[in-house]
């Protein structure tokens, strides 16, 4: 008998050295999160490979069970990941998705309370229900609700990275599977095309933002930065990851007020530009 390393044994460690490099780009909160996904790819290589029994082709093939056919991407359900930050004044609520496959999502709530949060309400539906489950969260430290930016995508990272370890299956359907999951997406979203950016006034003192693109690590930050540099302030916001895409709401203002036209021009030029810059040639500016 032979231990021989697999294919995916291989291709787990690569995405690791590459997770090792992303994760130094960014803070603490953040950075756990990513070394949790970290974690997940050195355990499946080392601690899972193939172990290659060589006999003859005549007892291989009597003794060889039945392969399942692997599922297509259509039969599996698209993982859906809500941080809701407009529904509750006084906590963030969270809500995850991901078809009847989910269970009590005891791992998930530890890695929260791992990131410094308090799991203050939770409603978990049964294995066989495809509704939503969801989480009440506070920060441990002040009782009251997160955020900080780091922090909320800590968060998303985090459950996104529990679905990666425990439904392997759904890698395909998720940016984060291009790095750390099991196999990555076949159908990755252009960039270009699938960025939408929207502002529309939502009465006097407010504005609401509206972003669609493709996700990736770090998202939620680059968003962030982009609005405090041009001194506009978010005021509440959801953050909505639907497989492999990020569909963002954010209620923004200008010193109390809502947005002027050329404010919202400016806005969503620069997250345009921001948001495509991955694909975007530098030189030809």
């Amino acid at each position: 008998m032979a231990l021989v390393w697999s294919h995916s044994c291989i291709a787990n460690c690569q995405r690791a050295e590459r997770l090792t490099a992303l994760a130094s780009t960014y803070t603490h909160p953040v950075r756990i999160a990513l070394i949790g996904c970290l974690h997940s790819n050195y355990k499946a290589a080392f601690l899972h490979p193939r172990l290659d029994c060589r006999a003859s082709a005549d007892s291989a093939s009597a003794t060889a069970p039945a392969i399942k056919a692997e599922e297509s991407e259509y039969d599996v359900p698209k993982p859906i990941v809500l941080i809701d930050q407009d529904s509750d004044p006084n906590a963030t609520v969270v809500k995850l998705s991901f078809g009847d496959r989910l269970g009590a999502l005891l791992d998930t709530m530890k890695a929260l309370k791992d990131l410094g949060l308090n799991v203050v309400k939770g409603t978990v539906t049964p294995s066989a229900s495809s509704e939503p489950h969801e989480f009440v969260i506070t920060r441990a430290d002040t009782g009251r609700k997160v955020e900080d930016p780091e922090l909320l995508e800590a968060i998303r990272l985090t459950i996104i990275n529990n679905l990666l370890q425990y439904h392997p299956e759904s890698s395909e359907q998720l940016a984060l599977g291009e790095a750390f999951g099991t196999k990555p997406p076949a159908n990755k979203p252009d960039i270009n095309f699938s960025t939408r950016v929207t502002v529309q006034k939502d009465g006097p003192k407010r504005s609401l933002l509206t972003i669609e693109t493709a996700d990736r690590p770090g998202l939620l930050l680059e968003i962030i930065k982009v609005l405090t540099d041009i001194s506009v302030a978010v005021e509440s916001g959801e953050i909505d990851t639907e497989g492999l895409i990020a569909k963002d709401k954010f209620h923004v203002s200008y010193r109390g007020a809502a947005l002027s036209k050329s404010l919202e021009e400016v806005l969503t030029n620069a997250l345009r530009y921001f948001l495509r810059r991955p694909q975007t040639d530098e030189d030809s500016y």
